[in-house]
């Protein structure tokens, strides 16, 4: 798994310690929605069913590296 420092440093944060690598691969793999942000990254999201909760995982412009992933509480179901 790829990852930024910016990754590494955020996923310490007291909200996102309970976040596991298994959920960040399932959501790159089988998003409900992906968008391209106007900086070229790639946001993903999907449903976690374990805690009932949409987690978004934000990608560099290669697809594959991991800069951020959190539980995105105003993301709506189309």
């Amino acid at each position: 798994m790829k990852t930024t420092q910016y990754f590494e440093y955020t996923k310490q944060r007291p909200d996102r310690t309970q976040i596991k690598d298994e959920w960040i691969n399932f959501v790159i793999q089988y998003p409900e929605k992906t968008d391209i942000q106007t900086d070229g990254r790639v946001r993903k999201w999907a449903k976690i069913q374990e805690v009932d909760k949409y987690l978004r995982v934000i990608l560099l412009e290669d697809g594959e590296t991991i800069h951020n992933a959190f539980f995105d509480r105003s993301f709506k179901e189309d």
